[in-house]
């Protein structure tokens, strides 16, 4: 399990370069190669204290032994030449492995600074080689930074998905182990320690927990076990065999070299990684294995993969490749998983088409694990599934099993925080039901899980597309509703006709032209960037119940036109439906295009590109149940109720800000005169280096109010260098742009110890007691008037402009006795809560509208 020191070790070390190395995977290369260089002097010292000699850095290489670099005799400048070079040679030291020769293969310094380079080795130095999986652990942390080499498509795995993979594949101590896309090796070292943990005596399969089964941890701190298992069930020949059949390929000499690093530190003497491109090359194409895992590149190069002749998919798209591959390259009794793109899943292309209909019709597949769209979050959004193959399980079945995951343990906005809400421990408890039900002979019971169902085989080979998208095949079944299903096209009192092609022009206060960009995600037309037409043509004017839907871009948006007054033209990249009034009201349409139903629907059928589309004939396969017309006015008058409670508390919210009724008897001073501006961080240097703060970066502060998230601490000896101080009851101001213009400004309450640090573009206001309260401070900050006095201040370039702190120290603000402002706070902070209970009213009604859509949509 990674200890508190080597994470804060390598947080340090990361910090020291960043300033150098903004890129987060040349900071992990440097501390790679600068631990293996450590390790091999620490290897040497203990050889030498058992009386042997050294065996790394003899001959014309003992000059660089770590020990010698730290000479105090050694200028900085020197230090710099010494092991820049060191560093660049190591690959023909004849003394060490080639393991070891393979990891500083083309490696350099990439930076010339003393200082830079003295205080990372110093950082370095705290590292001890302990043949521990302390390190192991240490070191998948340091990975967790890679999240993403976007240009190749690559995403790092987040280790409870890995966890997830492997759990499901189970595999074996005998069992070859493949990844061809391996990365950093997560899949390898996960398969590892899973074959250690279920060979261990420790081991309790009821009991023991799965990373993907872990609440309120922070994604870069999970680890595969939170438990030792040493896998002493496990005799020589075991471990010898093990050893030798797990192994990788990456085309990227740069990942070979951090998975050899993260073999070797995890156990792997002599570890099976081969820098090779497993798409083109054909020296490897014979070699097969038992257990395959991979997440490969989505992307392909420009004018795409040039394979060669050996695949049974012809393709230049990488993605279809890599699954073809996985698939040809599995044992009789093989299995695999691989996470792919949804391309994969429900592109109709030739290529797509005829790779799904392999796996499905050579028994491949077994089941598609849906995966939600933010998984890789923050580095990519996209949609991704894992595809379960199983070649004896799929010889047993005429089903494929449909599994969709909402909710990981995690948001899914950039910072990807810790939620109760978790998909996976059911998930994995399904597909496990389902493994047995084929040793039982049972029936494989899907109503108990929502998420989770069979479709026949031949029921998705019927459209020859081979379409594995579960949304599909869950909206073509009939809903449990009480009400007949219908289609788009069954209500429509004429074919849908598509929209004016005319150009935008000044609104001339006559006809208003209606395109996407004009509806906002409610399905109400903006107040803003009004126009018109270029020219009039009236077969393209709006009547009252015309639904609009977006056929490009925004796909899924519809509007609703419920005016009667005034001339409104719709543009051509809108379709207009009109609805049959004895079959239908559009109002409960429109609200039926509100519903997820309806947007699951939409995620299915857009096709995907440059920019998304959906054309008339699709839109009009939309089905859903339809009430008699007296149920449909109904479910409108409530949900007209709902919404205009809805608009009313939004109307107070979008519209309030504090405000301060300024007196005119009131004395203006200078914020210098009532605050300390940034504060000395002398008030806590004698606090032991160890104490634990608050550490509030820029994104923790929020816009509406004045509450600052506090979800990290670090050591105060971490970020008394380097970082802004304040603590409880200060008043931060962010001076930075765009944070500046946006009003990110918070007051400090809660801090660990009472004391935090934070970004440097904070400004850090301390009210002075006796004359002001931070809560006066942070509202006259936080007004309109002082962004706009201020901005035209800022200082710096056109990206990064700065208010410089002489500007805020002169800023003037209104100063009542304090019992005044006491009252004026008192005053604004019981509006405030009206406007938060207004927040709650439209979280509440908007959930009713839902339940009321999805009760009588129906759910499986």
């Amino acid at each position: 399990m990674l200890d508190k020191d080597t994470k804060r070790r390598i947080d340090i070390s990361r910090d020291i370069l960043v300033g150098k190395l903004p890129d987060p995977k040349s900071q992990v290369e440097q501390i790679t190669i600068a631990l293996i260089y450590k390790f091999m002097d620490d290897m040497d010292k203990e050889s030498e204290e058992l009386g042997g000699k050294a065996k790394f850095f003899t001959g014309e290489y003992q000059k660089y032994a770590w020990s010698k670099i730290f000479d105090p005799r050694v200028s900085g400048f020197e230090l710099v030449n010494i092991y820049g070079e060191a560093i660049q040679r190591m690959n023909h030291n004849p003394n060490i492995p080639q393991l070891f020769r393979d990891i500083f293969k083309n490696a350099y310094l990439p930076y010339r600074d003393p200082e830079t380079l003295k205080s990372f080795l110093k950082a370095i130095n705290d590292f001890q080689y302990d043949h521990s999986e302390r390190l192991g652990d240490a070191f998948e942390y340091l990975l967790s930074v890679l999240g993403s080499q976007g240009e190749a498509g690559q995403f790092r795995t987040p280790r409870h998905i890995i966890d997830l993979m492997v759990e499901i594949i189970d595999p074996k101590k005998n069992e070859s182990i493949l990844d061809p896309a391996c990365g950093t090796a997560g899949f390898l070292i996960s398969s590892y320690k899973h074959i250690l943990k279920h060979n261990s005596e420790n081991f309790d399969p009821e009991k023991d927990s799965r990373a993907f089964e872990l609440h309120g941890v922070k994604l870069e701190e999970i680890t595969i076990n939170s438990k030792k298992y040493r896998g002493d069930k496990l005799n020589s020949d075991d471990k010898e065999r093990l050893a030798n059949n797990v192994s990788g390929y990456d085309i990227s000499p740069d990942m070979v070299r951090l998975s050899l690093v993260n073999m070797y530190l995890h156990g792997f003497s002599n570890p099976k990684i081969y820098e090779y491109d497993t798409l083109t090359s054909e020296a490897r194409w014979n070699e097969y294995a038992d257990v395959i895992m991979a997440n490969p590149p989505f992307m392909s190069p420009k004018g795409g993969i040039r394979p060669h002749k050996r695949f049974s998919i012809e393709s230049k798209r990488s993605e279809v490749l890599f699954v073809d591959y996985i698939a040809e390259h599995l044992t009789p009794q093989g299995r695999a998983a691989v996470i792919v793109p949804e391309g994969i899943i429900f592109q109709t292309q030739t290529a797509y088409k005829n790779l799904r209909k392999m796996l499905i019709e050579k028994n491949y597949l077994v089941g598609v694990i849906s995966l939600p769209a933010g998984v890789f979050n923050p580095y990519s959004g996209v949609k991704t599934s894992i595809l379960w193959m199983d070649r004896t399980l799929a010889k047993k079945t005429d089903n494929i099993l449909f599994v969709k995951i909402e909710r990981d343990g995690f948001d899914l906005g950039a910072q990807r925080r810790p939620i109760k809400e978790n998909d996976l421990p059911d998930a994995f408890r399904s597909i496990q039901l389902y493994k047995k039900s084929f040793e039982s002979g049972k029936k494989f019971d899907t109503d108990k899980w929502p998420n989770v169902f069979l479709i026949e085989k031949h029921k998705i080979a019927e459209n020859d597309d081979y379409n594995l998208s579960g949304e599909r095949y869950k909206q073509e079944r009939i809903q449990e509703t009480e009400y007949p299903i219908v289609t788009l096209k069954d209500i429509l009192l004429s074919k849908p006709e598509y929209g004016s092609g005319a150009k935008k022009s000044p609104f001339d206060n006559k006809v208003r032209y209606v395109r996407i960009t004009d509806i906002d995600d409610d399905g109400k037309l903006k107040d803003d960037d009004i126009v018109s037409p270029s020219i009039i043509e009236k077969q393209y004017f709006l009547e009252e119940g015309d639904l609009l839907f977006a056929r490009s871009g925004s796909v899924g948006r519809t509007y609703l036109h419920q005016m009667t007054d005034g001339s409104y033209q719709y543009a051509g990249y809108l379709i207009r439906f009109k609805i049959d009034l004895k079959k239908a009201f559009p109002k409960y349409v429109f609200y039926v295009t509100k519903s997820k139903q309806y947007f699951d629907w939409i995620e299915l059928i857009k096709k995907s590109g440059t920019i998304s589309n959906i054309n008339a004939k699709e839109y009009s396969s939309f089905s859903f149940p339809l009430p008699p017309l007296s149920i449909q006015q109904e479910i409108v008058a409530e949900i007209e109720g709902y919404q205009k409670i809805i608009d009313g508390a939004r109307h107070v919210v979008e519209n309030y800000k504090p405000h301060i009724d300024i007196d005119p008897s009131w004395p203006v001073v200078e914020l210098g005169e009532v605050c300390e501006i940034n504060p000395s961080k002398n008030e806590v240097s004698n606090l032991s280096g160890k104490t634990e703060v608050s550490f509030v970066p820029m994104e923790d502060i929020n816009i509406d109010n004045e509450e600052i998230a506090l979800s990290k601490r670090r050591p105060i000896c971490e970020v008394f260098k380097g970082y802004t101080y304040f603590k409880n009851e200060d008043v931060l101001l962010a001076k930075i742009t765009p944070c500046f213009e946006n009003g990110k400004n918070g007051i400090a309450k809660g801090l660990l110890n009472g004391i935090g640090f934070g970004s440097t573009e904070f400004i850090i206001l301390r009210a002075k007691p006796s004359k002001v309260f931070p809560k006066w401070i942070y509202l006259n900050i936080s007004d309109d008037r002082f962004r706009e006095i201020l901005t035209p201040k800022m200082t710096g370039t056109a990206g990064q402009k700065r208010v410089p702190k002489q500007v805020v120290r002169e800023y003037k603000i209104p100063l009542p006795p304090l019992d005044v402002q006491q009252r004026v706070i008192g005053i604004i902070e019981k509006e405030q809560e009206l406007v938060n209970y207004n927040k709650q009213l439209i979280e509440i009604f908007e959930q009713k509208i839902k339940d009321r859509i999805s009760k009588v949509l129906g759910k499986k």
